[in-house]
């Protein structure tokens, strides 16, 4: 049970008024028994908590940032009306700071045999799972003095899936694509390109596209066309080590690895590759693949909600085994990780060849853009010393990537905002030279 203000009111005046009016033990007593006897009453005409039914439904998936709205549904069993407070908790994060701690806590009447809904709106602030805590609920009596309390646990998830804000560069990507694949009037030739079709000879194109017995069966020079093979392989291997869990302004690194993942990947299905994915640290965190054009967004969505960056170095020799064992045909293997010198020439350079003589390799990195800033700090002895150690960090980064660059793989290293169109474009560079 709870007592409510009001009693704790009347009480309070009840011994006022005897104090001044008949002072003695026994007019304090009266008043306050009969106090008792109204918040027992009010006890008895109040609605049962333990009888009352909930059900959930509504959202059980929503982009971060964005709103979801969760339907709980309250059934008074009971023969007496309820007139109640309910609390509906959930996750500090599932809201964002600052909200009003009165958005959890809902009034409602629910006459005897009837139901009512509450809606919980909720805009959570970091991936993963979000799990609805227990209801609480307060069920006062007609004189509001006393209330009968409980709690019920009524289960309920909501997945907080990645918020993809680089889907905004991929109309642009798209046309580059289309471009490539042939549908406008720019078309390329390079190693494992496809023929398209044939079409008469212009001046300044490629000698050697002419094909001479089609030539021979007309009156003008034809040459053939090609557009960039489909059907190849990707796999996108997510590093979720310790590296990734540093943040980069205001977003960790595994994040905007995550968005440039995703960015990737659509674009990669637009252009008819089977993609697939792998997170990886000492071991395989999530995997998708074999999945069609429609459902290679969804799932990646789905399998890197509730992935988080572990506090353990990753094994990259078990990692490089993971992935050859994954990609059986020879793939493009983008993996996402860091640049930074220990780990990458201890782990990553060792067991780089095995990868790199079946596959081709990219290695994508979020570089800090606050070390750009410091560099060009000046005019104090700090300013002075940041930018010193902004130009050692940025040269050991190059060294880091020359490396992997003399190993045979391709390095793609930007900023957040700027990683995922600049590892898309390193995609596309490499399907139109043929290098998938």
């Amino acid at each position: 049970m709870a007592l409510t203000g009001r009693s704790a009111l009347l009480a309070a005046l009840g011994t006022l008024v005897v104090g001044l009016l008949l002072p003695s033990w026994a007019g304090v007593l009266t008043v306050q028994l009969l106090l008792v006897l109204a918040i027992v009453y009010d006890l008895i005409r109040a609605a049962p908590v333990r009888t009352l039914q909930f059900t959930r439904s509504g959202d059980t998936s929503v982009r971060l940032g964005m709103t979801a709205t969760v339907r709980l549904t309250v059934v008074n069993t009971s023969r007496r009306p309820l007139r109640a407070r309910l609390r509906d908790a959930w996750p500090p994060s599932s809201r964002p700071p600052g909200t009003d701690v009165n958005a959890s806590r809902h009034s409602l009447t629910v006459p005897p045999g009837e139901r009512r809904h509450v809606l919980s709106l909720l805009t959570p602030t970091r991936r993963g799972d979000r799990d609805a805590d227990r209801v609480t609920v307060r069920s006062h009596g007609p004189l509001g003095l006393a209330a009968r309390q409980g709690s019920h646990f009524v289960p309920w998830t909501v997945r907080v899936l990645p918020s993809f804000d680089s889907r905004k560069h991929l109309p642009a990507k798209l046309a580059r694509l289309r471009e490539l694949d042939g549908r406008t009037s720019v078309l390329t030739r390079g190693e494992g390109t496809e023929f398209d079709s044939l079409r008469e000879y212009v001046p300044g194109d490629d000698t050697r596209s002419i094909d001479w017995r089609a030539t021979a069966r007309q009156s003008s020079v034809a040459v053939r066309t090609w557009r960039p093979e489909r059907d190849r392989h990707i796999l996108i291997v997510l590093d979720t080590g310790r590296t990734s869990a540093g943040r980069v302004g205001d977003v960790p690194r595994l994040d905007a690895a995550m968005d440039a993942a995703l960015l990737l990947a659509t674009l990669a299905s637009r252009a008819g590759d089977r993609v697939a994915f792998l997170a990886h640290d000492r071991r395989a965190r999530a995997r998708v693949r074999g999945r069609g054009l429609k459902d290679t967004l969804p799932a990646l969505v789905d399998a890197m909600a509730p992935l988080e960056a572990t506090l353990v170095e990753s094994d990259a020799r078990r990692m490089v085994s993971t992935v050859l064992h994954e990609a059986r045909h020879r793939s493009l293997v983008v993996l996402l990780t860091g640049l930074d010198p220990a780990p990458v020439e201890e782990g990553l350079l060792p067991a780089l060849p095995a990868l790199t003589q079946r596959h081709t390799v990219l290695v994508a990195s979020v570089t800090d853009p606050r070390i750009e800033e410091m560099a060009g700090a000046r005019g104090t002895v700090d300013g002075v010393y940041q930018a010193a150690a902004a130009a050692q960090a940025r040269a050991e980064r190059r060294r880091s990537a020359d490396r992997l660059r003399r190993h045979g793989a391709t390095v793609v290293d930007a900023p957040p905002a700027d990683l995922a169109p600049a590892l898309a474009d390193a995609y596309l560079t490499l399907k139109a030279t043929g290098r998938l």
